[in-house]
């Protein structure tokens, strides 16, 4: 295989962060921000909403500090998000600079829904088996031009131009509206 490229301040994923298994995190509440009579909404419930969700949004750091937010599309395996960009697009460029970033999901409207923000750092992922099943995740999930081949990746080594990240939380929130509303922090 050609040599793979890597981009200069991206952490690669680990061996240890591949193979760790699933653990649920540290949930509590955040009663000033919650209904009197609210609960913590579960991992199970906000896992769920990471798995489904078709938007999400990421926000990274420009090398001048400046914030910068960009919808994209992510899927959700061994526990972490993954997503792709291009190797010259503005995410990437401020992920090789700064690896510490913000991927939120939910919804526009007050009367319900759940927000979901994952914060962690992005990890570029070269793994060729982690690479495979990241495409078929795609794959089963969206439709076309979200539906990536091994052989885009660039990491694969055969010309193709799109990174892959893993956001694996290092915490994370979830915002539920309706009947009540609720604040949920996971720590990890």
């Amino acid at each position: 295989m050609a040599s793979r490229r890597r981009r200069r301040g991206v952490k690669e994923v680990s061996d240890r962060t591949q193979r760790m298994t699933a653990k649920e995190p540290a949930a509590a509440l955040d009663q000033p921000f919650s209904s009197d009579d609210a609960t913590a909404t579960p991992w199970a419930d906000a896992r769920q909403q990471l798995e489904k969700a078709e938007v999400y949004w990421l926000s990274t750091v420009r090398p001048d500090g400046r914030p910068h937010v960009t919808p994209l599309v992510s899927v959700w395996m061994d526990d972490s998000l993954y997503f792709v960009t291009g190797n010259s697009e503005r995410k990437a460029d401020n992920l090789a600079q700064n690896s510490h970033c913000i991927i939120t999901t939910g919804c526009n409207t007050l009367s319900e829904g759940l927000d979901l923000v994952v914060e962690g750092d992005a990890a570029m992922v070269s793994d060729p088996a982690v690479l495979k099943r990241v495409s078929e995740k795609f794959g089963a999930k969206y439709d076309s031009p979200f539906r990536f081949k091994v052989p885009d990746f660039a990491a694969y080594g055969e010309g193709g131009k799109n990174l892959v990240y893993q956001v694996a939380p290092k915490r994370a929130f979830a915002y539920g509206r309706g009947a009540q509303y609720s604040a949920t922090r996971y720590r990890f």
